[in-house]
């Protein structure tokens, strides 16, 4: 589970592709989940909210990490007593999937 920016170019190109095309905002660029990590998202279904301004990408996970710190999910901290705990583990060290030259928050 992870949540990233798209824009209509990325829509059109995840649908066109099948495999998962996100907008980075602090980059301003177009980018491919897994295009430095192997870890691709390819595309099992799109979906479109209520209110038509949230998607849904059901997605098949290659590696099964689908988050920059080696983790499954991106949303690997819970909120428990007021403090965030980390509760999933590191699959795989964030170094030795991107090397020690990593990009932005994505890590792609």
């Amino acid at each position: 589970l992870m949540m990233a920016w798209m824009n209509r170019e990325s829509l059109q190109r995840t649908a066109e592709e099948g495999q998962a095309v996100y907008w980075s905002r602090s980059r301003q660029k177009l980018w491919r989940k897994g295009e430095r990590s192997g870890h691709q998202q390819l595309i099992r279904e799109i979906r479109l909210d209520c209110d038509e301004d949230v998607l849904l990408l059901k997605v098949e996970q290659k590696g099964g990490i689908a988050c920059h710190t080696g983790r499954k999910s991106c949303f690997y901290r819970k909120l428990d007593n007021g403090e965030w705990l980390s509760t999933d583990p590191v699959l795989r060290d964030p170094d030795a999937i991107y090397g020690t030259e990593r990009g932005d928050k994505t890590g792609e």
